[in-house]
């Protein structure tokens, strides 16, 4: 006699469990405790289930990619960090790719990561078009963006980006150097076409505002996020007639390159020039002086991407579709009062 076929009733009533669970484990569902998804396998591999796909489920544990536009900064690192710890929180393997340009993102590609079960993706300061956003979603995944390049108002309500208050970043930095008595103040920002170089940009000039500091455009330079772009644009800052007393850069690793070249003119830091960061990577507290900066909650913005891409999974709304976690000033050696 031919033995029947097991069902999703033979693997709950074996588990102990609801069919709802069964079948929320075998999709992937971050809503079930541990030990009742280790139940659940324990059921589906001793009776030898198939799903009606007819492949037998080996493995169900949900697979999340994570997408870099560049690996070699700390930035990345951090952000990585949060995804892949609340991934061991939520039981999800994180996958992690890197692809040469956005181009890369085809229809075809997405096809491909949702056929190997994977549930979304997260991009991490990659530009990300209306018609890739669209295929992302045709092909059955959830996308968040953390800090994007750009978000085009046409995907406002479809993309989920996850960033820091920027703005008030921006603000943070120039006021703090305002207090400390500096009126000619640079600004070596991240590229023009970048949504949170210009957010803090804006920031800047807010602070120069509300202290009626008249804005000097040639104190105010927008190239990139790069140690080579901070040591190129301190250069073109400080050979100025009038030089900056102090300057904000776009990010961590533009403050460490506006440093060496300032070192390298013979300035003593912070008595000659107080510099100003942005990000708190773990290199901030290694510089000589300790860099002043603006800190972002890296961490957490990956761990609030891969819990907001779960639900999306799940047939959650999000909250918002533009989470924003607050910046932090934290004061080191790298800024003085003016002399």
């Amino acid at each position: 006699m031919r033995r029947e076929r097991p069902t999703l009733d033979t693997v709950a009533q074996a588990a102990g469990v609801s069919k709802a669970t069964v079948s929320k484990v075998l999709n992937g569902r971050g809503d079930v405790a541990a030990a009742t998804r280790e139940r659940v396998h324990e059921a589906i591999g001793s009776l030898g289930y198939v799903p009606s796909t007819g492949r037998r489920v080996h493995d169900t544990t949900p697979t999340v990619t994570v997408l870099f536009d560049a690996f070699v900064n700390l930035y990345s690192a951090q952000v990585l960090s949060g995804v892949v710890s609340a991934g061991n929180e939520q039981g999800v393997d994180v996958v992690v790719t890197h692809l040469a340009g956005s181009s890369a993102l085809t229809p075809g590609w997405f096809r491909g990561l949702s056929a190997k079960g994977h549930h979304g993706l997260i991009v991490v300061t990659t530009e990300v078009r209306p018609d890739q956003v669209r295929a992302c979603a045709d092909a059955g995944l959830g996308l968040v963006a953390v800090d994007p390049v750009s978000i085009d108002p046409s995907t406002t309500d479809q993309l989920v980006s996850v960033s820091a208050t920027n703005w008030s970043g921006g603000l943070q930095a120039t006021e703090h150097l305002l207090g400390l008595g500096h009126r000619r103040i640079g600004f070596a920002g991240g590229p023009p076409a970048s949504r949170p170089a210009q957010q803090r940009l804006h920031g800047h000039l807010a602070a120069l505002s509300s202290r009626d500091v008249v804005l000097d455009d040639s104190l105010v330079l927008q190239v990139g996020f790069s140690h080579e772009d901070g040591r190129a644009m301190a250069g073109r800052l400080l050979d100025l007639a009038d030089p900056p007393t102090a300057i904000v850069a776009g990010c961590d690793a533009s403050a460490l390159g506006v440093m060496e070249e300032a070192r390298r003119r013979g300035l003593r830091l912070p008595e000659d020039l107080s510099i100003v960061g942005f990000d708190d990577t773990y290199a901030a507290a290694w510089t000589s002086p300790q860099l002043t900066t603006v800190r972002q909650p890296m961490r957490e913005m990956g761990r609030v991407a891969l819990r907001t891409l779960l639900g999306l999974a799940q047939g959650q709304r999000p909250e918002t579709h533009h989470f924003e976690l607050a910046t932090t000033l934290i004061e080191r050696s790298s800024t003085a009062p003016l002399r």
